[in-house]
C-alpha cells in the first residue's frame, strides 16, 4: 500500500510521530514544559511592549520635532534649540532624534554659534543614518567654513559627497569642497573636485561653474583628462 506524502514531500507519518513525541515529552516533563511556556509568554510580552513603546516614543518625538521645526521657521532660535535638544536627548535612536540633530545644528548656525554646531555634528555625522549622513557632513562643512577652518570644511564636504544619494547633491558638495580647498590653499585637490563634477556629473547644475573654475585654475589644460 502506498505511503501518504505531505505537501512538503515528507511522509505523513513523520509529522504524526513528531507531534506524538512532543506530546509525550510534555507529559513526562510537565515542570520543564511549564517553565518553557512561561519564558515564551514573557518573551512575547516583552516584544509587544517594546514594539508599542517604540511607536509611542516615535509619535511623541515627532510632535516635539514639529514644535522645534516651527520655532526654527519663525526664527525663535532659543525655543527651537531648547525643544530640539530635548528631542535629541530624550528620544535617542529614533528617526525624529536624527532629524532633530540636523535641525539643532541649523539653529546653532543661524545663531552664529559655529563651534557648537561643529561639536554637535562631529559626534553625529559618523553614526548618522543613511538618509541623514550627507546632510550632516554638509552642515559640518558649513560650520567649519564659518569657523575659518577651510581644510576641515573641505574634508567634511568630501565626506558629504561620498554619502550623497543623488548625483546633483554629490556635485553640489564637491563644488563646496573645491571652494574650501581653494581657501585652504590646496589647488590640486580643488582641481580634482571640479574635474569630477565636470567629467562625471556633467548633467548637474554645478557642472557649468566647475568648468569655469577649472578654466581659471588650469587655463583649460585639464578639461580633457580623466579625473584622478
Amino acid at each position: 500500500m502506498a505511503t501518504s506524502v505531505t505537501a512538503a514531500g515528507r511522509p505523513a507519518g513523520a509529522e504524526v510521530t513528531a507531534v506524538g513525541w512532543l506530546t509525550q515529552w510534555v507529559k513526562g516533563h510537565k515542570q520543564a514544559a511549564g517553565y518553557v511556556a512561561v519564558l515564551l509568554a514573557i518573551a512575547a510580552a516583552l516584544f509587544v511592549w517594546n514594539l508599542l513603546s517604540t511607536r509611542t516614543a516615535e509619535r511623541s518625538a515627532g510632535r516635539q520635532l514639529e514644535q522645534g521645526r516651527l520655532a526654527l521657521a519663525s526664527r525663535n532660535y532659543q525655543l527651537a534649540a531648547s525643544v530640539l535638544s530635548q528631542v535629541v536627548e530624550n528620544y535617542a535612536g529614533t528617526h525624529a532624534a536624527q532629524e532633530g540633530t540636523i535641525l539643532l545644528a541649523q539653529v546653532r548656525l543661524a545663531q552664529g554659534q559655529s563651534q557648537q554646531a561643529v561639536e554637535v555634528l562631529k559626534a553625529f555625522a559618523p553614526k548618522a543614518g543613511r538618509d541623514y549622513r550627507a546632510q550632516a557632513y554638509g552642515l559640518l562643512g558649513a560650520a567649519y567654513e564659518n569657523a575659518a577652518h577651510p581644510r576641515d570644511a573641505a574634508d567634511a564636504y568630501g565626506q558629504a559627497a561620498d554619502a550623497a544619494q543623488y548625483p546633483f547633491l554629490r556635485a553640489q558638495f564637491l563644488s563646496d569642497a573645491g571652494r574650501a580647498w581653494l581657501a585652504a590653499g590646496d589647488t590640486a585637490k580643488a582641481i580634482a573636485a571640479y574635474e569630477t563634477i565636470a567629467q562625471k556629473l556633467d548633467s548637474s547644475s554645478a557642472a557649468a561653474e566647475a568648468k569655469v573654475r577649472l578654466g581659471e585654475l588650469t587655463k583649460g589644460a585639464t578639461l580633457g583628462k580623466t579625473p584622478r
